[in-house]
């Protein structure tokens, strides 16, 4: 007999201890080990600065694993929907951080990312007595603009195919930066659009 039949034809919400969650969490606890990582040489291109960038890259890339997991059996979870951004902001922003301690990146830059990052999340929270609010598909495009544009930050690669690799650097960080401001607007207008919209209509 079906689960459905079990529960009279209603389909059972999967438990939030599931696989694609346990990842999200472990994503968030490599963010300060990817840190510390970071920043122990001084961000000096050894083998520190190149383990700290192969971490990030492989934390960020369970994003996709999860939500992959998640989907594919059946696990997505308001509590999933809710960490999944988090994990990624979380992490993203150790890099970001790291890289403008490091003076490898304008603080303004990892500044403006920041607000625009942590005040979507207080906003999620927020609407949380009336719904859990998952990341856009623009969210999910900045996210991954974030993601190149930081890994190829925090990889040497200028020291090993020249200085033409800062241009490139600097064009990919200008496009998350433009994706998580354009993203950030269109989050505020969602915002609005339900703040006049009455509860009864909702």
């Amino acid at each position: 007999m079906s689960s459905t039949e079990h529960t009279g034809g209603a389909v059972a919400k999967p438990s939030n201890w599931n696989l694609p969650n346990a990842i999200t969490i472990v994503r968030i606890l490599l963010a300060p080990v990817f840190f510390v990582m970071l920043l122990t040489d001084n961000g000096a291109d050894g083998g520190l600065r190149w383990a700290a960038a192969v971490l990030f890259i492989l934390a960020i890339a369970t994003d996709g694993i999860d939500g992959h997991i998640a989907r594919s059996r059946n696990l997505v979870t308001d509590l999933g929907k809710l960490l999944d951004p988090i994990a990624d902001k979380v992490l993203t922003g150790a890099a970001l951080v790291g890289l403008s301690i490091l003076a490898e990146l304008s603080w303004w830059v990892t500044i403006v990312i920041l607000v625009r990052e942590i005040g979507i999340t207080v906003w999620r929270f927020v609407q949380l007595s009336d719904r859990v609010i998952p990341a856009s598909r623009g969210g999910k495009l900045k996210t991954l603009a974030q993601s190149v544009a930081i890994s190829l930050a925090l990889l040497p690669f200028p020291n090993l195919l020249g200085d033409w690799m800062n241009w490139v650097n600097a064009v990919f960080m200008a496009i998350a930066l433009v994706l998580t401001v354009v993203t950030g607007i269109d989050y505020l207008v969602q915002a609005w659009r339900l703040n006049r919209t009455p509860k009864s209509a909702a």
